[in-house]
Formats: structure tokens, C-alpha cells, sequence
């Protein structure tokens, strides 16, 4: 027998609940199906970066060969590399 789920007041109430308690202890997840969400896009924060110009210049040259925003690019070299340090960190 699962344990009930209390209710809760707010989002923040429900989220510190979950950071400290199980969900195997409240849902059978043996009946639970994957569902894919194709639409849903990761949230994004907005930062400052400063760069040199001649950076910023080769990164829109390598862009435009691709035909793809220099921004788009820049996220994209920047997870490969990110990705590139995790599988070697261990």
C-alpha cells in the first residue's frame, strides 16, 4: 500500500516536499508510460558574455558557412565542449 499524497498550499510547499521524500514511497510507477513532449523547450537564462571582436567575427564567419546564427553556434560548440569534459572527468 503506497503512502497518500498529502495536499499542498503552494508550488514551493510541493517542490520542497519532493526534494526530501521519495515518489516510490506514494506512486506505483510499474503502470507508468514515457511520453515524449516535443514541443517543450529547456528554460533559458540570458547572460553578459564579452568577447573579443575577432572572436566574435570568426564565430559569424564559421555561422554564415553553416547558414545558421552565430548565437545558435555558439550553443552549439559550447554543450560539445561541455559534453567533451564530462565523459573525461571521471
Amino acid at each position: 500500500m503506497k503512502k497518500k499524497i498529502t495536499a499542498f498550499k503552494t508550488e514551493a510547499e510541493e517542490r520542497r516536499f519532493w526534494q526530501t521524500h521519495s515518489s516510490v514511497d506514494y506512486i506505483d510507477w510499474s503502470d507508468a508510460q514515457e511520453v515524449v513532449l516535443p514541443k517543450l523547450k529547456p528554460s533559458t537564462k540570458t547572460i553578459s558574455l564579452r568577447l573579443p571582436e575577432s572572436m566574435v567575427d570568426e564565430l559569424k564567419l564559421l555561422a554564415n558557412k553553416r547558414d545558421v546564427p552565430y548565437q545558435s553556434l555558439l550553443k552549439v560548440f559550447l554543450s560539445e565542449r561541455i559534453d567533451m569534459e564530462l565523459r573525461h572527468a571521471g
